[in-house]
């Protein structure tokens, strides 16, 4: 068998490329040209060297092969390399132990005291919680945007404006954003622009072919799919992955060679995940917009979403994750809707086989901009269950809520 990365010279699909990255002979076949279908499991902290000379060698490049444990084993290598083959252009991807670690090292990557950053007012709490915690001691400044701003950021940037982060859809509100307008704006400035993709992943969202300079995915999620591993990763741009290299080794950052094996494994069938999360979200979202308990459906895929003709533009199609605004009523009310779906879960995170519910409230987040809302909302991830299922459910859910007044 040759090697399935390749595609001999022709263009491959998304799924046939999902299938072979990352498995190159070189990780799963042994000398004799024996292989297995999946990159096995390396468990390792010390790597031993035949002599002193050797040790020295591999020292002088400890980035070529196997040199220590925090460097990782093929069993690393492998979904770096599967994730990095996602983007075309990409040079490299770095692994991280959450999606947050991903995040806030690919910051630190491209900012140093006295820099501004551009924050897009509808990221991912702990985002905002970085850029208030660690960046402002440090010096670094954090401005927040609108996220529909699109080329008009022009207008934000200043002098010190080293880095504009972008999160498209928002992780509550799913403004969807202008990235090719942002990015437009950011390359004419010498600006590094950063992608918080993980909704889209990119089967869906090609950052780095829109130009985005650092994309990244809280691989807990979609890649991952089961809900058992946590991770993240950061895919660069050719002009950023040296940096980003340095700073993460600089870290100390490190991912489980077993979570890796789950994240390689998940990926496989990431495109029939997704496929099924978008459809089965989509059913949802357009039945909740039939409802008179539901005053509004923030869902990319629907023409009242903000950023919609965005979406339709620059994303090859919808994951499960959306939220809607009940029409009044109060927190109680809309616990009593959660508290007894039988076949949505209440928890954090997203992006598994299993349907969650999440009460959210967005307004206490916003700076830049006002989040206003008929009523208290709620998050949905729909998962792989049958749509007419969760509707089912979801429709005695929005009676308790009108019982509860």
């Amino acid at each position: 068998m040759s090697d399935p990365t390749e595609g001999g010279g022709q263009a491959i699909g998304a799924g046939t490329r999902l299938v072979g990255a990352g498995r190159s002979p070189r990780y799963t076949h042994m000398a004799g040209g024996r292989g297995i279908v999946s990159p096995p499991v390396w468990r390792a902290s010390t790597i031993l060297f035949d002599s002193v000379a050797e040790l020295r060698a591999a020292g002088r490049d400890p980035n070529d092969g196997l040199y220590y444990g925090r460097r990782g084993t093929p069993t690393q290598w492998a979904l770096a390399e599967a994730l990095t083959e996602l983007e075309p252009g990409a040079a490299g991807t770095m692994l991280y132990p959450s999606g947050v670690a991903a995040v806030t090292t690919a910051l630190l990557s491209v900012l140093k005291p006295g820099d501004e950053l551009l924050m897009v007012d509808s990221a991912y709490e702990p985002t905002r919680a970085f850029c208030r915690n660690i960046l402002a001691p440090m010096g670094i400044a954090t401005r927040f945007y609108d996220p529909l701003a699109g080329a008009g950021i022009a207008e934000l940037i200043g002098e010190r404006t080293a880095a504009i982060f972008l999160e498209s859809p928002g992780s509550l509100t799913f403004e969807v954003q202008d990235i090719p307008a942002i990015v437009a704006v950011a390359q004419a400035r010498g600006i590094v622009t950063l992608l918080d993709n993980t909704w889209a992943t990119p089967l869906l969202l090609p950052a780095l072919a829109l130009g985005v300079d650092l994309s990244i995915l809280a691989c807990t999620k979609y890649v991952v799919g089961h809900s058992d591993a946590m991770l993240g990763s950061v895919t660069a741009a050719p002009a950023r992955w040296e940096a980003l290299r340095r700073t993460t080794h600089a870290l100390g950052h490190c991912v489980s060679p077993d979570d890796a094996f789950l994240a390689s494994r998940g990926l496989r069938t990431l495109g029939v995940r997704l496929k099924a999360h978008g459809e089965g979200g989509l059913a949802v979202a357009r039945w909740l917009e039939t409802r008179a308990e539901v005053a509004r459906v923030l869902h990319p895929a629907l023409p009242s979403c903000p950023g919609h003709a965005a979406f339709v533009r620059d994303f090859a199609g919808a994951s499960g994750l959306f939220s809607f605004v009940l029409a009044g009523g109060d927190d109680a009310a809309r616990a009593a809707l959660i508290d007894g779906l039988a076949h949505f879960g209440i928890g954090y995170s997203w992006g598994g086989f299993e349907s969650l519910a999440l009460p959210i409230d967005p307004a206490g987040l916003r700076t830049a901009t006002r989040w206003q809302a008929e009523g208290p909302a709620v998050r949905l991830h729909i998962g792989l269950e049958d749509p007419a299922d969760l509707i089912a459910d979801l429709a005695r859910g929005l009676d308790r809520y009108a019982a509860a007044g």
